[in-house]
């Protein structure tokens, strides 16, 4: 006869990282609140409500083309 073996438990979850804290805004962003961009070629305009904080410029294309500050 065959013995029986014992079964090994299942693995338990490993825990999961907590979230990093988001970087402060640096004081050199391009775009800050309130600022007006417009398209040179159809003359489109966009005003910034709020910066998102990230570390890289954001470029707005209209037309193909960057837009501007006004």
């Amino acid at each position: 006869m065959a013995t029986k073996t014992a079964k090994k438990p299942a693995p338990k979850p490993k825990a999961k990282a907590k979230a990093r804290a988001k970087a402060k805004p640096k004081a050199g962003l391009k775009a800050k609140p309130k600022d007006a961009l417009e398209c040179r070629v159809c003359g489109y305009r966009v005003i910034v409500d709020e910066t998102c904080g990230c570390v890289e410029e954001h470029i707005l294309l209209c037309c193909g083309q960057p837009m501007v500050k006004k």
